[in-house]
């Protein structure tokens, strides 16, 4: 009976040494990540408001949150009796075992930094890179997510992209268009070159400075590959590849101009030994 008082008495000694601090420890810990939560919100809009680059307010906002977490997490354990050197020791003996682990993440977190060091692109651009291709809608601290035209969410770890060829095709203000048309062997080409000039100077987003070019690119296996040559702006870079595409269709019907297909011809041979 007196081992059990005697460990009722060392509970109730514990208690009221640590308990305090224990409570203390859980009501600090609530409210910092509460605080921590608003200091996040805060500073993210205090940088949208001085128009800081878009790809930068995720990134950074991520970050301080992460920092101010860890900052928390520590003071907790200072309250609870945790000696800071020994805490230190254990987090950073913790830091190289999850490291370790987590290699991956870490070179998502590198490929995130030059990525926002470097700027290959930035949020809005439409890019192609790591084996997939949308516009740029966050750039995280590990990932990077895109919006296809399709309106699906892709989330690519940034250790890919920063590893791998991208190709930002909204990193310039303008782009050039080659589109090809093929004709048949027995049309008349100079026919289908009016054709392609007039149509091109009928479409006024074309940058007129630039001129537009129309030559015979290749005498291919069942047709004459025409080219058209020109440049316009980004913005209206498939709207004026979508339109010609069926204005040409139309006009070279009209016109009588073909547009050959693959087709097969069948030849059937009599077998006269029989």
């Amino acid at each position: 009976m007196e081992d059990y008082q005697e460990y009722i008495d060392k509970a109730i000694n514990l208690v009221v040494q640590y308990g305090g601090n224990i409570l203390l420890a859980i009501i600090t810990l609530i409210i910092g990540l509460w605080v921590v939560k608003k200091i996040t919100k805060v500073f993210r809009k205090t940088l949208e408001k001085r128009n800081v680059d878009a790809s930068l307010v995720p990134f950074l906002s991520s970050l301080v949150n992460a920092i101010l977490k860890v900052l928390v997490i520590i003071s907790v354990a200072g309250m609870v009796g945790v000696e800071m050197t020994s805490f230190v020791a254990v987090l950073g003996a913790a830091g190289l075992a999850v490291g370790l682990a987590l290699q991956g993440s870490l070179s998502n977190f590198a490929g995130g930094v030059l990525i926002l060091i470097l700027k290959p692109f930035k949020v809005g651009d439409f890019i192609e890179g790591a084996g997939t291709s949308g516009t740029v809608r966050e750039i995280q601290i590990f990932y990077t997510y895109l919006t296809t035209p399709q309106g699906q969410e892709i989330v690519v770890p940034n250790g890919q992209l920063s590893n791998n060829t991208i190709t930002n095709y909204s990193f310039n203000e303008t782009r050039r268009i080659d589109m090809t048309f093929g004709i048949g062997y027995s049309d008349d080409i100079d026919k289908a070159k009016e054709i392609l000039h007039r149509l091109a100077a009928e479409e006024s987003r074309f940058i007129a400075d630039k001129g537009i070019t129309i030559f015979v690119e290749a005498l291919a296996d069942s047709s004459v590959n025409i080219r058209l040559r020109g440049w316009s702006t980004t913005d209206d870079y498939w709207d004026i590849v979508n339109g010609l595409n069926e204005k040409v269709k139309k006009a070279f019907d009209q016109e009588g101009v073909g547009i050959p297909f693959p087709q097969m011809d069948l030849h059937l041979v009599e077998d006269k030994t029989k």
